[in-house]
């Protein structure tokens, strides 16, 4: 089984959460800063990774995901602060791979 991420995004005035699932965390931060792959990250320019968690299981992220995408912003906020108490972009210094190109026909 392959393995999968939870991450939780915001926009830069963290008014807007946006939580998702992926098998590759690095690419799809990628894609979102470079509004690939969302429209509602694009529309909100969430971009910033706030929050993130590891699953041996991508069923497990999966599952993680729906649960979290039912909880209250304040618990979310919650969340985020056990890993980001300055509610800075985890990903601001990571080496992102290339996507601009991954999806132009």
């Amino acid at each position: 089984m392959k393995p999968g991420y939870v991450y939780i995004l915001s926009n830069k005035n963290r008014t807007t959460f946006y939580t998702g699932v992926t098998n590759d965390i690095e690419r799809r931060i990628a894609e979102h800063k470079n509004g690939i792959g969302s429209v509602f990250t694009k529309k909100y320019n969430c971009h910033d990774l706030m929050y993130y968690e590891y699953f041996e299981s991508i069923v497990d992220a999966i599952h993680r995901e729906k649960v979290l995408k039912k909880w209250k912003r304040s618990w979310k906020l919650e969340l985020i602060k056990t890993m980001n108490d300055n509610m800075d972009d985890l990903a601001f210094d990571w080496e992102l791979p290339d996507v601009k190109n991954l999806y132009k026909s």
